[in-house]
């Protein structure tokens, strides 16, 4: 027969799990979908939590909830103990080097997808066979979004600003690369200027887009005006584009194979260099199946790509 002291326990577990599901959604109502349960059921889990606490939790505006600072302590506390518990079997598995099945979601954007992940993806594959392993194709944005909300293990792209709840862990480096057709005028230059490079019309990313922050703000910063021909997503729409001598483009070494029709002249005196690494979540718990894809991805630390 179970005591009080078990049943509250079990209580207080079944308590936390709802109330770390709705601070990652934000929502009552998410929550309860990802828990299967009614949307009163999780309302009443995290109203016990405030009488056991005496605090209150959320901030209610409408349907949006929000964590009060009170609550975004608890949630520090409680968020690796539930994912522990959550996860135990796994991580009881991996201690005994089994990695029998699971589901690991990798968040990444489009360049990521195509030029870093394919031989670690190729590798885990292989290795862990019974493991279902998603890509999610997200700007970097969305990927964040993700995150925060528990629906990846982890992130993998390029982080230049880092936000105080993220850990980013730089795995590659690549240089910025100007791109132009082949014969082009710059090409034959013994140095390009910002200047030179100003004199002719830009294949871009969209704008909300790193890579167009960072060109508007070089060219900003020497003054000097630009225009630009075409936006389009994706470098390999962008080198298409720019192989038909539409324009130039500013791009990363990460998308070059050296197969393409053109001119790659560098420019790291100009624009920063662009790291690609591991997004993850401070105090998120990894399952089994992510530490082994991370440490995987890990092994490569310290390498430069040209």
């Amino acid at each position: 027969m179970k005591t009080l002291t078990t049943r509250h326990k079990e209580n207080l577990l079944q308590q936390l799990r709802g109330f770390c599901h709705a601070a990652q959604t934000g929502s009552i109502s998410k929550a309860a979908e990802r828990l299967l349960l009614r949307q009163p059921s999780v309302s009443m889990q995290i109203q016990a939590l405030e009488r056991e606490f005496k605090t209150t939790l959320f901030e209610r505006r409408g349907p949006k909830i929000t964590l009060t600072p009170a609550g975004r302590a608890l949630y520090e506390l409680a968020a690796p103990l539930v994912e522990g518990l959550d996860g135990l079997r796994e991580t009881f598995d991996a201690r005994r080097d089994v990695v029998a099945s699971g589901r690991l979601d990798v968040a990444a954007g489009e360049s990521t997808i195509l030029y870093i992940l394919p031989r670690f993806v190729e590798t885990f594959v292989k290795s862990y066979p019974a493991v279902e392993l998603k890509l999610h194709n997200v700007t970097g944005r969305d990927g964040l979004a993700m995150l925060r909300a528990g629906e990846v293990d982890f992130a993998v792209g390029s982080m230049m600003e880092v936000p105080e709840d993220i850990d980013y862990r730089p795995v590659f480096t690549y240089a910025p690369m100007l791109i132009a057709p082949r014969g082009h005028a710059l090409a034959g230059k013994k140095s390009v200027r910002m200047e030179d490079i100003a004199k002719y019309p830009l294949i871009l990313p969209p704008r909300h887009l790193t890579t167009w922050r960072v060109v508007d703000l070089v060219f900003k910063q020497h003054k000097l005006e630009y225009e630009v021909r075409l936006e389009a997503g994706g470098w390999e729409v962008i080198k298409k584009y720019v192989e038909l001598g539409l324009g130039i483009s500013i791009v990363t070494s990460i998308c070059l194979t050296g197969r393409e029709n053109l001119e790659a002249i560098p420019v790291s005196q100009f624009f920063p260099q662009r790291t690609y690494g591991i997004v993850l979540r401070q105090g998120k718990f990894l399952s089994p199946q992510a530490q082994r894809f991370i440490e995987m991805m890990g092994s490569a630390t310290g390498k430069k790509e040209k």
